[in-house]
């Protein structure tokens, strides 16, 4: 059992070690193994690679020594194994292995920038390169925007710049252009529903009716880390959502799916009674949350930390008349229509500021801080020591440049740390004028979407 972690790149371009720690047996050169990819599930052959060891490198400091095998307890470079894999994987002899829980990392990737080349040429260089970069670094996302520009996502500023300049000069080696740093937002909800959301179908024939509500602030994060789930039993599930949260134990019984994915923070919850061919529709209804949760009405944001009740369905009698095409649309413009009436608004991702300065820099540190919108929420001094620690807040929107503008406000004696600790709601209606929908209209106009949020009336029908 061989649990690699990371990628590293080769003198050889384009290739990669895959670095990683024996936990069991002995790895050798030219070894036949089963190579599991983080989305592998035993039984299946999805992400699965049974392929043979090449060499066996012993990676010390700069230099690369190679052995005949290794055993368990040590790190080890491998060769020949990294086009199977992107970022992480469990290698195996055994068949009958499960894959080592992936590394889940502090730091999330909250800060975008749209990369392009200058010379159009060089484009399949571009898209090698950002391949290449999102093996060697496992905090950064790459992909691309339905606009079409490349995105690469990273930790902060610092990291995005380290990222940017390895792109350039080793993994892509051609010129790139960047646009400024794009941050992500999130989409939710403040207060119940002031009325039930109705739509209609495209036929007319069905009605599905439903409310959104917020979740409970210290909820969202027990479903981020995994500790609340769709797989565990629902029974057990629905007493700790009673016990700790103060759930209905009937409704937290009916949790019919968790969105995005799995493990995502919006629920949909059935608090129907004595509906007519309800399980037929289970799955439509799902998918056409998937679709709505993944872009908000407001901005097109992903939503977060939202519960959407559906109340009642009005169902046609014959089945030709309840398809896919007829539920999957509704529920989409219902769960939107739901959300813009129920005090939509943003939450913007927040840095926690690790500090060291002198003494009497603090109270300069503390007007930096107030002029970015930050907040300064922990300050100590141990015993003996010239320099104060501090600690605080500042969203990242804020935080580009702000090294720089700390250190000239100090003179050069304040070194901050960033990095991303929790979403928080931006006080404001997106629907009302403020600063909550002039940032909404900010990220449409990135996008290249109409400049005004989508009234109530273009997604619900009247009765």
């Amino acid at each position: 059992m061989l649990y690699v972690s990371k990628m590293v790149p080769t003198s050889d371009r384009g290739r990669f070690y895959a670095f990683g720690r024996v936990f069991s047996g002995t790895v050798k050169c030219g070894q036949k193994v089963r190579i599991q990819g983080p989305n592998y599930v035993p039984g299946n052959k999805s992400d699965l690679f049974v392929k043979n060891v090449q060499r066996t490198v012993l990676m010390m400091g700069r230099s690369i020594e190679m052995i005949e095998d290794c055993p368990a307890g040590n790190i080890i470079g491998l060769v020949g194994v990294d086009e199977y894999l992107l970022k992480s994987g469990t290698l195996t002899t055994s068949e009958t292995a499960h894959n080592m829980k992936v590394m889940k990392f502090s730091v999330s990737p909250v800060v975008q920038i749209a990369v392009a080349v200058k010379n159009q040429q060089d484009l399949p260089k571009l898209i090698e390169g950002l391949k290449r970069l999102s093996k060697s670094d496992p905090c950064v996302k790459c992909f691309t925007s339905d606009t079409g520009e490349n995105i690469v996502a990273g930790a902060g500023e610092l990291h995005l710049e380290i990222c940017l300049k390895d792109l350039e000069e080793d993994h892509a080696k051609v010129e790139i252009t960047k646009s400024d740093p794009i941050v992500e937002y999130r989409e939710t909800v403040q207060a119940e529903s002031t009325f039930v959301a109705m739509s209609k179908s495209p036929n007319k024939h069905n009605r599905i009716h439903l409310t959104a509500a917020p979740l409970q602030e210290d909820l969202v994060p027990l479903m981020e880390d995994g500790k609340i789930t769709m797989q565990e039993d629902f029974k057990e599930r629905a007493r700790r959502l009673a016990d700790e949260f103060g759930w209905d134990v009937n409704d937290a019984r009916k949790i019919w799916s968790f969105a995005p994915e799995k493990n995502g923070t919006n629920m949909l919850v059935d608090m129907t009674k004595g509906v007519q061919y309800l399980n037929e529709i289970k799955d439509s209804c799902v998918s056409g949350l998937l679709g709505a949760v993944k872009e908000g009405p407001c901005a097109e944001e992903p939503m977060r930390g939202c519960r959407f009740n559906i109340m009642d369905v009005t169902l046609h009698a014959d089945s030709i008349h309840r398809g896919a095409g007829q539920i999957i649309q509704t529920m989409r413009r219902v769960v939107n229509g739901a959300t813009l009436i129920s005090e939509p608004t943003l939450q913007e991702p927040i840095y926690i500021v690790d500090i060291q300065c002198p003494r009497d820099s603090v109270s300069k540190v503390y007007s930096a801080f107030a002029r970015r919108r930050g907040q300064v929420f922990d300050e100590n001094q141990p015993p003996g020591m010239p320099l104060c620690s501090l600690k605080a807040y500042l969203p990242v929107a804020e935080s580009f440049g702000f090294t720089s503008f700390l250190r000239e406000e100090t003179g050069g004696q304040a070194f901050p740390q960033m990095i991303f600790d929790h979403w928080e709601t931006m006080k404001g209606n997106a629907t009302l004028d403020g600063r909550v929908k002039d940032t909404c209209l900010e990220i449409r106009k990135r996008k290249g979407l109409t400049q005004a949020i989508p009234a109530v009336d273009t997604f619900l029908d009247r009765l």
